[in-house]
C-alpha cells in the first residue's frame, strides 16, 4: 500500500498551540509532544508503572469493554452477514482489563481486547490536571483508549482531533474526506461505534471487490506513533487506527467551535437522507440547487435583495436564530 508520511511540526506541550494548527484542514504530527507528562514519563520506567498511574485516578465506574476470537486478528468489524459483529461488548472494570492484557501480552494469538472513547473526566478524574493539554478548546471531550495490538476500520468524526500516545505504538493512516467514493462506505445506522467505517481491510485490500481502493491508497497518509508524539486529525478526515504492541493506550481530545444549539451536521446528513435521497430525481436535482442556495454558498450575496434585518434571520452562527430555527425544526419534527 502507497503511502505518504503526515506532516511534522515542532511544539511543545507547555505551549499553546498557534491557532492556525488548531484549525487546520491538514493533519500534522508532534513529536513529543506530551513526553512531560507524568503518565507518558511512568512508562520509560516500566509499562506497568504508567499502568499502575492510570489506576491511580479510576473510581470503579464500569468500562464498556469489546472482545473479539483470536481469529479476528484484532480486526474489530461486521460479522460476514453484515447483520451484527465480530465482537462482544461487557461491562466490566479497568483493573480487570488491565489485568487480562497483562495475562495475554505474550500470547502470540491474543483475544482482542479495546476499551474505547471512554470520557477521562468521568471515569478518571483528575488526570487531565495532572497530565494537561496545554491549550484552552471549545466544546471539549477527552477520551481513553486502551487495548492490544487491534485495527479499528477508517472511520471520522465531525470534531476535531489530537490524539495523544501514553504508552505502546500506534500506527495511523488518514485519508481527506473526499475520498469517501473510493472507500466504500458501510451503512450509516448500523455501525461498530457510532460512526460509518469503510469496508475495506487496509492491512490486506480486496481489490477485485473494492478497486476504487487503489485510487484512495494515492491519497493515504500515514504515521506511527510512540508515547509522547500526538497526531492532529482535522474534522471529517478518514482515520484507521492499529494498536502495534501487546498493550498501547491513547488520550484524544475531541473539540469543535459549534455551539451544541447548531446540532449535528451528521445528523442533518441522516434527515437528509430520510427526506431527499428518497426524492424523483428531478426534485433531488432542485433540492440541490436549494442546498448550494442556502448551505453552500461561499458568500451572502444571495442575500444582498434583502433588509439587512431580513437577512441577519438566516445568520445560524447567530445563537438566537439558531436556537429558533432548532424550535421550529423540532415543532415539525414531532408530527
Amino acid at each position: 500500500m502507497t503511502e505518504r508520511a503526515i506532516d511534522e511540526i515542532v511544539v511543545t506541550h507547555q505551549q499553546d498551540l498557534p491557532e492556525g494548527l488548531l484549525t487546520s484542514d491538514a493533519p500534522w504530527v508532534a513529536r513529543g509532544f506530551v513526553e512531560n507528562w507524568p503518565i507518558v514519563q511512568a512508562a520509560e520506567n516500566s509499562l506497568e508503572e504508567s499502568l499502575r498511574g492510570l489506576l491511580s485516578f479510576y473510581q470503579q465506574k464500569p468500562v464498556s469493554t469489546i472482545i473479539a476470537e483470536p481469529e479476528h486478528r484484532g480486526r474489530f468489524f461486521y460479522d460476514d452477514s453484515l447483520s451484527g459483529f465480530n465482537f462482544l461488548s461487557l461491562e466490566t472494570s479497568l483493573p480487570q482489563v488491565i489485568e487480562q492484557l497483562l495475562t495475554n501480552r505474550h500470547t502470540a494469538e491474543p483475544p482482542g481486547i479495546y476499551v474505547g472513547s471512554t470520557d477521562v473526566d468521568q471515569w478518571l478524574p483528575g488526570f487531565t490536571r495532572a497530565n494537561p493539554l496545554g491549550s484552552v478548546l471549545p466544546n471539549l471531550t477527552t477520551s481513553l483508549w486502551l487495548g492490544n495490538r487491534s485495527r479499528i476500520s477508517a472511520h471520522f468524526d465531525f470534531p476535531r482531533n489530537i490524539a495523544c500516545c501514553i504508552f505502546g505504538r500506534r500506527r495511523f493512516t488518514l485519508a481527506p474526506p473526499e475520498q469517501i467514493e473510493n472507500l466504500y462506505i458501510g451503512p450509516l445506522d448500523f455501525t461498530p461505534a457510532g460512526q460509518p467505517i469503510s469496508m475495506v481491510d487496509f492491512n490486506n485490500p480486496d481489490y477485485a471487490r473494492f478497486p476504487r481502493f487503489a485510487e484512495a491508497e494515492k491519497a493515504l497518509l500515514t504515521v506511527e506513533l510512540e508515547p509522547g508524539d500526538a497526531v492532529y486529525i482535522p474534522s471529517l478526515w478518514w482515520h484507521h487506527v492499529e494498536g502495534l504492541d501487546p498493550i498501547n493506550g491513547l488520550i484524544n481530545y475531541w473539540w469543535h467551535e459549534l455551539s451544541p444549539v447548531n446540532g449535528s451536521p451528521i445528523d442533518a446528513l441522516k434527515h437528509a437522507l430520510m427526506s431527499v435521497r428518497c426524492l424523483p430525481k428531478a426534485q433531488r436535482d432542485a433540492m440541490k440547487n436549494f442546498f448550494n442556495h442556502y448551505i453552500f454558498a461561499d458568500d451572502d450575496e444571495h442575500l444582498a435583495h434583502m433588509p439587512e434585518a431580513i437577512a441577519a434571520s438566516f445568520d445560524s452562527n447567530n445563537q438566537d436564530i439558531a436556537q429558533r430555527l432548532r424550535n421550529h425544526l423540532q415543532r415539525t419534527l414531532t408530527h
